[in-house]
């Protein structure tokens, strides 16, 4: 027992999407997961640990795909990961209710000959649907251990580890599994296998060989750069003619190329072994899934619906998060007036409570809708709404140069453009991809639902719901327009098809959605715990310094003695000295702010912004928020508690009401919906698409933003 307690495992969880597979790896390693980059590329890596029978388990959840062939970034980090990391074993995750489908990445593993278990999930409603399979026998065609597991209910669990960890402890016990080709290609794999042996000793160490030779057939371009490197110039160019020579014998043959050959055989083989032990449902049965699709994705009612549940969705934010929200701003603003009383004058105060409390701290307000929000998207997202909001949205995104499966990158905007934009590889298309990208800084992420629900709940307070609502509409509406622009001008062409899939409809399971939702709250916290505050820090610091000393344009050092003179005899009343104090302390607070570093910047860039209804408060505050939106609030937070006695939340929110209108006000929202997001997806951007792009996301991003505003303010004053 002490020798097994050191022992060590690595298992790579492999699957398509939908399939069920971030359920089974939460089960698997439960709060002991890590979430990172793989290197050199924005692919999300999460790994977690699980100790089981004396093993240390470390599990890797690879990116989900539907194939192994690397067209699409995510399927280059699951193929590379595997090859070059090795892991232990290789779990293949299958949707139990699509095998023909999944079973296809599940022929890819095979082939590559690692160690494999296959984990078919969803096992409840395959047992619902009426059919029957013969596991036994399909576990000895495909020649890996089959174990059916529920990851939403975290059944099968066990079972799963207990078989991961017979294949690892017997690895004679394997059966290895070829897939045939036909007897045309087989001999033309056999002519390169034995080029392959007589190459170089390394590469039987680091690929199959067999593996190796069908992507050659199939013109693998990543295989092909690997053999470049690993090869000798001379050895390397006979390689590849030999595989042109054998690629050019198929086509002449077959008139097909390998690759078609070799995706056909899969599928021959997948429906073969399938025919052999599965037994199908009567076809005139029809399923819950399919009954409840002829209402959600029917062609006259799946886009009002759709709209209700969004609409629902933000009343659901709004309403619900303002009990949270408000007993936290109570929160803050009692700890402000502690720290008031407890602190002497002088700048570690105005820190702590201007400059962080009034920055960081009107961030964290917001936090409970924010949660609600990454709730309802991840109750979408694991019921299966989301992959048929795509398919709503198939037939209108062919209308302006794109298909369905761009607007699942735009949805996940809603939560967060980083995720979004590194969405966008599931798209064969640069193209569609590029477009995709471009137009997603119009998806209103969370950090821009503070600066909605700031100014929707001050000058809409009966109405914010709706406010917001329209602001998300007119995201997706400018997103249209801006791609069926650039489909007819920088990206000229077709949207490549793509079959849509739909998976299986499936209840969420309370603790899939609570992970789902904390992953995204956690980095929203981290932001505001991390780069907020710098930046919150920062905008203090600009605020405070240079320090105006005595050139203030009044004396209001005098003034002031003069009220206190005037109440001591009674020639003014209590009320009306605190009222004439207060208006003189905010005079004093505006000419050290418009003496300040930032009240400088704020002067010097308000004319650019003046058109659009802004004042240098609005500006300063719009370039804090390239940033990070959220900074915007912070920033807004900050400035108005420098030029505020009274430190309470309603205090701010009043101050904002007597400065700008609703006008202003819903143009400001608008204005922060159009300009490009945060610095953080902007780097993630410039890692997706390049700099080219990425400066003309930047300058396109701006000028619309302000050309829009400009419209709205000059037009809207003419009737307000």
């Amino acid at each position: 027992m002490v020798e097994a307690k050191n022992k060590e495992l690595i298992i790579a969880l492999a699957g398509s999407p939908n399939s069920g597979k971030t359920s089974i790896f939460n089960n698997l390693t439960g709060a002991m997961q890590h979430v990172g980059n793989y290197p050199g590329v924005t692919v999300e890596q999460k790994t977690g640990l699980r100790k089981y029978k004396g093993y240390s388990i470390k599990v890797f959840d690879l990116p989900g795909t539907y194939s192994l062939t690397a067209y699409t970034l995510d399927e280059l980090v699951a193929r590379n990961y595997i090859i070059n990391e090795k892991p232990d074993v290789v779990v293949s995750i299958v949707d139990s209710s699509n095998l023909s489908r999944n079973l296809y990445l599940s022929t890819q593993l095979i082939e590559l000959d690692v160690p494999l278990v296959f984990a078919f999930n969803m096992s409840d409603i395959f047992k619902k649907s009426g059919m029957e399979i013969n596991l036994n026998l399909l576990s000895q065609l495909l020649g890996a251990p089959i174990v059916q597991t529920v990851g939403s209910k975290g059944a099968g669990m066990s079972e799963l580890l207990d078989k991961v960890l017979e294949v690892h402890e017997n690895p004679q016990a394997r059966k290895r599994v070829n897939l045939k080709y036909g007897d045309e290609l087989e001999n033309e794999v056999s002519k390169i296998i034995e080029i392959l042996k007589k190459a170089q000793a390394k590469l039987s160490q680091k690929f199959n060989l067999r593996w190796l030779a069908i992507k050659l057939l199939e013109q693998d371009r990543e295989v092909l750069k690997s053999l470049k490197v690993l090869l000798e110039e001379k050895t390397y160019a006979g390689l590849v003619k030999t595989a042109e020579n054998s690629i050019n014998h198929i086509k002449n043959v077959s008139r097909d190329m390998p690759e078609t050959i070799i995706a056909e055989s899969r599928y021959g083989f997948i429906n073969g072994a399938l025919k052999e032990t599965l037994q199908e449902k009567p076809q005139n049965e029809v399923s819950a899934s399919d009954r409840i699709d002829r209402v959600l994705i029917n062609r006259i009612w799946g886009l009002p619906i759709f709209a209700i549940i969004m609409w629902l969705m933000f009343q659901l934010v709004f309403k619900v998060g303002d009990y949270p929200m408000n007993w936290l701003a109570l929160g803050f603003s009692k700890l402000s007036q502690l720290l008031s009383s407890v602190l002497p004058a002088g700048l570690l105060k105005s820190l702590l409570i201007d400059g962080i409390i009034g920055g960081v701290g009107g961030i964290l307000v917001f936090t409970p809708k924010i949660m609600l929000l990454f709730i309802s998207i991840a109750l979408l997202e694991d019921s299966g709404y989301m992959a048929r909001v795509a398919f709503i949205m198939d037939r209108i995104m062919h209308k302006i140069g794109l298909h369905g499966k761009s607007f699942i990158p735009m949805l996940i905007g809603f939560g967060c453009t980083i995720p979004a934009y590194m969405c966008t590889r599931t798209l064969e298309s640069k193209n569609d991809r590029m477009i995709t990208m471009h137009i997603n800084t119009f998806m209103s992420c969370g950090g821009r639902l503070p600066i909605y629900i700031l100014f929707a709940g001050i000058f809409f307070p009966k109405n914010a719901g709706n406010i917001i609502f329209s602001i998300y509409v007119i995201g997706i509406v400018i997103a249209v327009l801006m791609a069926k622009l650039l489909r007819a001008t920088r990206f000229k062409g077709e949207a490549e098809p793509f079959v849509m899939e739909l998976p299986t409809y499936r209840v969420p399971t309370v603790k899939g959605v609570l992970i789902h939702m904390w992953e995204r709250t956690w980095q929203y916290l981290k932001k505001a715990g991390t780069i907020i505050l710098a930046i919150s820090i920062i905008m203090w610091i600009l605020f405070t310094f240079p320090r105006i000393g005595n050139a203030y344009s009044e004396g209001y050092s005098k003034q002031l003695a003069g009220l206190e003179q005037s109440f001591s005899l009674g020639d003014i009343s209590e009320k009306e000295y605190k009222d004439s104090v207060q208006v003189i302390e905010g005079k004093i607070a505006a000419e050290r702010l418009t003496y300040s570093a930032a009240g400088k910047i704020g002067r010097f860039v308000e004319p650019v912004f003046k058109p659009l209804g802004f004042d240098w408060r609005l500006s300063l505050s719009s370039i804090a928020g390239m940033a990070g939106k959220e900074v915007v609030v912070s920033t807004m937070g900050t400035l108005f508690s420098l030029t505020n006695e009274n430190k309470d939340s309603q205090s701010l929110r009043s101050a904002i009401a007597g400065q700008y209108n609703p006008l202003v006000g819903y143009n400001f929202m608008l204005f922060s919906l159009l300009y490009f997001p945060c610095i953080a997806s902007l780097a993630v951007f410039q890692k997706e698409a390049g700099t080219k792009e990425l400066l003309f996301q930047i300058g396109y991003t701006l000028g619309l933003a302000w050309a829009v505003s400009f419209i709205v303010f000059q037009v809207g004053r003419l009737f307000i």
